[in-house]
């Protein structure tokens, strides 16, 4: 196959600036340590750190036809990520967002929808897009075009060509249930944030809402829990918690990317369950370190050895 892994879903560019206490009144200047663009959302986060990761990496989605869309399109290709399934839409914005990252962490955010609300996968190229093993679906909830049957007919087509499907969400809320339920059959790796796996199902727990989403046909759950690590749940009755490392946090912008990242990574080496999750985490961690969804990851080698040598929480 061509690829190692297809990213499919919501590109976006991110414009960061840290720390940012307030909001200067009238037309003040406050000053700041840091301000980054950044390729970001739930697939360009994670094609990102796939290509980092050394893994051939197809990234497909939409840009629009502005400013915005070249510097995009750029960084992906720097980064080493093939670009020739991008959509550049004339006439629509680049999807971005701007976002103030606070002191503690949180990163209130200001957003244009733009061209991923725009954004479809013809079935022209399905034989590109389907030219590798992995295919992630990162985004759903802010893909307006792509979400609901149209990404059901996407994963139908990926499980019967025989790939692994990984599959992230954003802006989940109780009401994205109707268009994420019918897909969890075609879902191997359903990998949400707690929060929106909470958000979505009403459960409380992780193992409440793992049984919610496998007996709803996913394959298996992982989930990430922010500070206290990660859950998996396969539908065989295998569960298993991966603490946190003790990291230094800086800006959490990207941790959920850059750890499904990390897990599609571990498949494609095939890692035992155990150091999937782990390398996932030191993939999520490195990013906690520093500003934007790309931010500390530098390969595969630099990862292992995080994953080898950092602390976790006890």
């Amino acid at each position: 196959m061509r690829y190692d892994v297809s990213v499919i879903g919501l590109y976006i560019l991110d414009i960061l600036g840290r720390p940012v206490s307030r909001i200067p009144e009238r037309g003040n200047v406050d000053f700041i340590e840091e301000i980054r663009l950044t390729v970001a959302g739930t697939a360009g986060g994670t094609v990102i750190d796939t290509a980092k990761l050394g893994l051939k990496s197809l990234a497909v989605g939409a840009v629009g036809d502005d400013e915005k869309a070249d510097w995009v399109l750029l960084t992906l290709e720097k980064h080493g990520a093939d670009v020739s399934a991008m959509q550049r839409l004339p006439g629509i914005p680049t999807s971005a967002t701007i976002l103030n990252v606070r002191p503690n962490g949180e990163r209130p955010a200001l957003h244009v929808r733009g061209a991923s609300d725009h954004f479809d996968v013809p079935a022209s190229a399905y034989d590109q897009v389907f030219d590798a093993p992995i295919i992630h679906l990162g985004g759903t909830g802010l893909l307006k075009k792509l979400d609901g049957p149209a990404s059901l007919t996407l994963l139908k087509e990926a499980k019967r060509r025989g790939r692994t499907v990984t599959f992230d969400l954003i802006a989940a809320s109780p009401e994205t249930l109707a268009i994420v339920g019918p897909l969890l059959p075609y879902i191997d790796y359903f990998m949400p944030s707690i929060e929106e796996a909470h958000d979505m199902s009403g459960q409380s727990t992780a193992e409440d809402c793992a049984r919610f989403y496998l007996d709803r046909g996913a394959e298996a759950c992982v989930f990430t829990l922010g500070g206290d690590g990660a859950f998996y749940a396969h539908k065989d009755g295998t569960r298993l918690k991966s603490p946190a490392y003790e990291v230094k946090v800086v800006d959490t912008t990207g941790c959920g990317d850059a750890f499904d990242a990390g897990f599609i990574t571990a498949l494609h080496h095939k890692m035992d369950l155990e150091t999937a999750l782990r390398f996932a985490q030191a993939a999520a961690g490195l990013v906690a370190t520093g500003l934007g969804s790309d931010a500390g990851i530098h390969s595969f080698a630099h990862t292992l050895d995080v994953m080898k040598t950092w602390k976790v929480k006890g």
